[in-house]
């Protein structure tokens, strides 16, 4: 359904979503024009669902990135999924298997800002939290 090509645009669009399609398209061998009809094939068929941005988050002091497990006391898990969609602290929301229900991954201002976060959390479930200290990839 996707060949080599359409790999490789998605790769180059990956690594920066603002590139102009002609210049992708002389690293896949393709026009720009050909490069734009690729991506809106990809687009219709749902495989690209949108573009972002990435942004530097300790330039918005947002310094601390900690990833929480969550271990939900109850089984109503939509008043948890509401909490999530409306938190802006929450980058990223997974429902685990494993140990423990949903992993999260926040980004907090403060060591306050992540206490107050978790405090809300407890009305949901316990959790447990790990810390990031650097960033690899």
């Amino acid at each position: 359904m996707f060949d080599n090509t359409d790999l490789e645009i998605l790769k180059l669009l990956k690594s920066n979503c603002k590139m102009q399609y002609r210049d992708i398209g002389e690293i896949v061998h393709l026009t720009g024009q050909a490069v734009s009809n690729r991506i809106s094939r990809m687009e219709s068929l749902g495989l690209i669902k949108g573009y972002t941005i990435l942004l530097n988050e300790m330039m918005l002091n947002k310094s601390i990135i900690a990833y929480i497990t969550i271990f939900m006391k109850t089984t109503n898990h939509e008043a948890f999924w509401d909490f999530l969609s409306k938190n802006e602290t929450v980058v990223e929301a997974h429902r685990i298997s494993g140990e423990g229900c949903y992993m999260l991954k926040i980004q907090v201002n403060s060591q306050e800002d992540l206490n107050a976060f978790l405090d809300s959390i407890l009305k949901y479930g316990n959790y447990r939290v790990n810390i990031s200290i650097g960033k690899i990839k």
